[in-house]
């Protein structure tokens, strides 16, 4: 995962990209600190089977408390405020992530709770994207907000990490441990601004494989990912995707370029999934705190044959 609005993660090992926003980190005590944002978007969408929608919303506030403890202990509360997705429009509040860190060594951590998973060149955050939008195929091919233990190995020029949880890609707050699952990580930074990992998950019949590569030189982001997975769309799926993208970022301006395929095939072989979507994102930062993004996406589906055009507007604040 990577991000150009602002949210550092913390594997994005070797990716030099400077940030137009900025987290306030509000000191509330010794130790103790606070920040987030807010998320609010305008979408027109038309389709060709389905006509056109108009939505404005409040998309998401977040909030993250930290505290850094003694003897290298710290830990990380995110509360996440949104529409709760029912048919009534109604908000809803829950801890999204909630975990403790042991830093064991200057190289070694272990941290335990609920996290999200480091695997996708895309965050889950709408901080993390060069974008308004995800590519959607997220749920197929990356790991999501997970309850168990992860260990962190920072050893220069390659990271390793490990996490063994209660399920890799789907239900952020199941505690049943009959079967778990695991995720590895192998990061390298070669050269400076140059980054790749691999993922690897499995849980169960489930396995899934995220490869990432990412560039970053004189305002420029480049970056390729490539995805395969096994029965996480469905029991007896097999799946496989790919992005492009591109970013240029001069002062407080900024465009991104991006083009995503991904195709999903039943027990039998039949393709069921098969869409490609072309994404073109300006973006203008006001301050340090405020990113305008403006976004074009067109998506094909093959096997429904229909095109989506979708253009958004959106604010993200930072705290």
């Amino acid at each position: 995962m990577n991000m150009n609005k602002l949210k550092m993660s913390a594997i994005a090992v070797g990716v030099a990209v400077a940030s137009p926003l900025s987290y306030a980190d509000i000191e509330l005590g010794k130790g103790l600190t606070v920040s987030g944002f807010v998320d609010m978007s305008f979408v027109h969408q038309e389709t060709d089977d389905n006509g056109s929608t108009k939505v404005f919303a409040v998309d998401q506030v977040e909030t993250s408390f930290m505290y850094a403890g003694s003897s290298g202990v710290s830990a990380q509360v995110d509360i996440e405020y949104g529409e709760s997705g029912d048919d009534n429009g109604s908000d809803e509040t829950f801890i999204e992530q909630a975990f403790i860190t042991k830093q064991v060594t200057d190289d070694f951590s272990i941290k335990a709770g609920r996290f999200l998973s480091y695997s996708g060149w895309e965050t889950e955050e709408p901080t993390g994207l060069f974008q308004y939008s995800g590519t959607g195929y997220a749920p197929i091919f990356y790991g999501f907000y997970q309850q168990g233990v992860s260990a962190y190995y920072d050893a220069g020029m390659v990271d390793l990490a490990i996490s063994v949880v209660n399920d890799v890609f789907a239900n952020p707050v199941e505690n049943d441990t009959t079967q778990l699952g695991t995720e590895m990580m192998v990061a390298i930074t070669p050269i400076e601004n140059l980054t790749a990992k691999l993922f690897y998950m499995t849980e169960g019949e489930k396995d899934a494989v995220n490869a990432w590569v990412s560039y970053g030189i004189n305002g420029f982001t480049l970056a390729a990912e490539y995805n395969t997975a096994e029965d996480t769309a469905f029991a007896g799926s097999d799946a496989s995707g790919y992005l492009l993208m591109g970013n240029y970022t001069v002062g407080k301006f900024g465009i991104t370029a991006r083009y995503h395929q991904y195709d999903v095939e039943d027990a039998a072989g039949a393709t069921v999934t098969d869409m490609t979507g072309l994404s073109i994102a300006p973006s203008y930062s006001i301050g340090d705190n405020l990113l305008l993004v403006a976004e074009f996406r067109m998506d094909t589906d093959d096997v429904s044959d229909e095109d989506t055009d979708t253009i958004a507007l959106e604010a993200l604040f930072t705290f």
